[in-house]
Parts: C-alpha cells; sequence; structure tokens
C-alpha cells in the first residue's frame, strides 16, 4: 500500500499564514466565492500558480508562498489540490467548467 513520506516543515510560520489563508479560500461558506471569481479569471481551479498569481486566495498569498523553501511549496501545492477535490459535487457540478481538464 502507497504511504507518503513524511517531510518535515521548514518554515513554519509563512508555512501556517499560507494555510490559514487556502483554508479561509476553501471553508463551506467562502469556496462558491472562490470558484466564481476563478470562474470569472478564466482559470480552471486546479492552476494552482494562476489562482496564486492572480491573488485569489489572498493579496498575501503570492510572497508567503514565493519565501516558502522549496520542499515547503511543495507541501502547499498538494494541500491545495487536496481541498480542491474535497469540494461539495453540487458545486463541482455547477463548475463544471472551473473544474474541467480541457
Amino acid at each position: 500500500m502507497f504511504e507518503q513520506a513524511a517531510i518535515a516543515v521548514r518554515d513554519e510560520q509563512g508555512y501556517a499564514q499560507l494555510h490559514a489563508l487556502i483554508d479561509a479560500a476553501f471553508d463551506a461558506r467562502d469556496v462558491e466565492v472562490l470558484l466564481e471569481r476563478v470562474s470569472k479569471a478564466k482559470l480552471r481551479i486546479r492552476d494552482y500558480a494562476g489562482v496564486l498569481k492572480r491573488g485569489l486566495l489572498g493579496k498575501a498569498a503570492p510572497g508567503l508562498y514565493e519565501g516558502l523553501p522549496v520542499s515547503d511549496q511543495g507541501l502547499t501545492r498538494e494541500r491545495y489540490l487536496r481541498l480542491v477535490e474535497a469540494v461539495p459535487l453540487e458545486l463541482r457540478q455547477r463548475y463544471f467548467r472551473v473544474y474541467a481538464y480541457y
């Protein structure tokens, strides 16, 4: 069975601040706002770099991300994509174009 290796966080403060912004964006009350903003920007929700660059996760998010070591950046991308897939099915269907792979 596959088990992901544990990677230690090197910049705990920056990592925690960025993850707080990401968690807030994917909060059950706010995730639809995020999806609407991603849709208006003509981006795909799985395009982490595009979403981050446009400031859709918060104005401070791009700076926090760039300040993290590469290993912490990878952990952050994985967490973001995990949250993307945890969005309720009815919202995923409503925002089909945002979730589409084409």
